[in-house]
């Protein structure tokens, strides 16, 4: 195939001093042999998405490497001299167990260290929310971690977190984004000053685990942390650092840990994704929680953040929660130890996203708290907790598995939500219950919502032309009716417009633009499509529910909302 023009005008600049021997070896072989792979590599500038900047690894301006790490490290170096004039800089660095994110994380500590700011570097690998933690603990400026989350083996990928612990947010990140695009490669100081880089570790493990056990833990007897029967697998990642000694120091003396997965390993060599969302990565944990009896199954992906649960049924069998059903679970069990503390007031809020179950919107009218409502994206529910110091957040999630208890994270934090999750099975189990039965509860007082995901992955550059083209289908010829129900509303957030489909109204939509739409249902129903911010897919959420009246009822309803859940998805034809 010929090479186009541009492309070869920016693999040409690689080929210049500023990039070394090896670099350039690389691309003129990719010159030479494969035009491909050129193509992919030079198209675009890799962008900033939900989750920061996440990348195959490799060469070129598409990639990640210690040059494009190392401009956007240089444009954070700027921006934060210009932001803080008068002050001693300090950002802390954590990094996963992904090849290449110890090398590269000592790379991003160069850059700044050469540009006169102080680093924090974790001397080994440690969880994300350990990250958002020291950043306040220490009280940094910024912090940055080299994780490409649960992404398969050949990403890596580079997260911003600001002043507050929460990821980076309107305005700074455009500003800053603004910033490193205008920047030259030739203008990243690559060279260290070592006498800025301090290394940290148990002390802040520490620290954290001591915050985590604060937050996460609430007066649950000793008899009944031991006699809760815990499988517990990293996944191969950052999390065997973190939550085994939690448990420990929390008193849960019964936690079975997956030996085949505990060794931290960027190949994932026993998963087909280290991403607990996907019920295949749980398989090894869940053999062993069959041979042990045991009573959950927590599992958790690379850098931590995410975490999936597998509870037993009404019928002693193992089953996988989803991530909205988790998230329902954890709040509902917060919302009522704060309550039988006294301490809710009305100026309390908790935090979900707009992609989630619309049950968080039921619980907190039960309880007299504020539900608020933001993009995908915890960085969002951090941003609330940021421009509402006088609410107090008690904790929140999202339906991709990720949950926050309190404010001492201000990230999807897996190691708070393990314990808080082992809290509520170990006094159900304590009380005669299980974590099963209490969600079914919570389903006959606030409603049985149902919700479901399909990703349809669209890899390389045709793959993002046909996401677009599927979201330009979807807003210029908006359905009207879907399965026999008439769609009620159309909630556009690209352009901040909510439209009622029954009188052609039009309500702004306060939230940030983002490229998602949702139609709402005459039912109650809910469907949202958005395309991911941090891999090549495009996704769809749908929500539907039904009251319930009995848990007796539970698996009759449970069928009526999953065929319904069918015809939609059929109606649709997304299958």
């Amino acid at each position: 195939m010929n090479i186009e023009q541009n492309i070869l005008d920016k693999a040409n600049e690689w080929l210049t001093p500023t990039f070394d021997h090896q670099t350039q070896e690389t691309i003129k072989t990719m010159i030479a042999s494969d035009p491909k792979n050129l193509e992919e590599s030079f198209y675009k500038n890799l962008e900033f998405g939900t989750g920061g900047m996440r990348g195959v690894m490799g060469v070129g301006t598409n990639r990640i490497n210690k040059y494009t790490l190392g401009k956007n490290t240089q444009g954070i170096s700027d921006y934060l001299k210009k932001s803080f004039p008068n002050e001693a800089l300090k950002v802390v660095i954590a990094f996963d167990c992904r090849h290449n994110s110890d090398t590269l994380a000592k790379v991003v500590a160069d850059v700044f260290s050469a540009n006169g700011i102080h680093v924090y570097l974790f001397s080994d690998m440690r969880p994300t929310p350990e990250l958002s933690f020291a950043l306040k603990h220490l009280n940094c400026h910024a912090g940055i971690v080299l994780t490409a989350s649960h992404n398969p083996p050949e990403y890596n990928g580079y997260k911003v977190y600001w002043q507050d612990g929460g990821q980076l947010v309107p305005p700074q990140d455009s500003e800053i984004i603004q910033l490193i695009e205008a920047l030259n490669y030739k203008e990243i100081k690559f060279e260290a000053n070592e006498s800025l880089i301090e290394y940290i570790d148990t002390a802040i493990d520490e620290a954290f685990a001591s915050s985590t056990i604060k937050n996460a833990s609430f007066n649950t007897p000793a008899t009944a942390k031991e006699n809760l029967k815990i499988v517990y697998t990293s996944l191969h990642g950052t999390s065997i650092k973190a939550i085994p000694g939690v448990l420990a120091k929390a008193g849960y003396t019964n936690v079975n840990i997956v030996p085949e997965q505990a060794e931290p390993n960027g190949d994932f060599p026993t998963v087909k994704s280290p991403n607990p969302e996907e019920p295949e990565a749980l398989t090894m944990a869940l053999a062993l929680a069959e041979k042990l009896d045991g009573d959950i199954v927590i599992g958790t992906d690379p850098d931590s953040d995410r975490l999936g649960v597998a509870i037993r049924d009404t019928n002693g069998k193992m089953m996988l929660l989803n991530g909205n059903q988790t998230m329902v679970i954890m709040t509902a069990f917060l919302l009522e130890q704060w309550k039988r503390a006294g301490k809710i007031d009305g100026k309390q809020f908790i935090g979900s996203t707009i992609v989630s179950t619309p049950m968080m919107l039921e619980l907190a009218s039960a309880y007299g708290v504020e539900c608020k409502v933001g993009l995908t994206g915890f960085k969002w529910i951090a941003k609330f907790i940021k421009d509402f110091p006088n609410q107090k957040f008690i904790g929140g999630g999202e339906e991709s598995f990720g949950f926050m208890v309190g404010d001492a994270v201000r990230d999807k934090d897996a190691v708070g939500a393990t314990l808080l999750v082992c809290e509520i099975a170990a006094q159900a189990k304590a009380a005669g219950s299980t974590l099963y039965q209490e969600l079914l509860n919570l389903y006959v007082d606030h409603g049985y919502y149902k919700e479901h995901l399909i990703s349809l992955t669209k890899k390389g550059m045709d793959g993002l032309k046909e996401i677009d083209q599927m979201m330009v289908n979807l807003r210029e010829n908006p359905v009207s009716e879907i399965d026999g129900q008439r769609v009620v509303c159309i909630e556009d957030y690209q352009n901040s417009t909510s439209k009622n489909m029954f009188t052609d109204e039009i309500e702004p939509i306060s939230i940030p633009k983002s490229n998602v739409l949702i139609y709402y249902l005459e039912d109650g129903s809910k469907i949202c499509a958005r395309p991911s911010g941090t891999e090549p897919k495009i996704k769809f959420y749908f929500s539907v529910n039904a009251p319930l009246d009995q848990v007796e009822n539970a698996k009759e309803v449970e069928d009526q909302l999953n065929e319904k859940i069918k015809n939609i998805i059929a109606a649709m034809q997304l299958h």
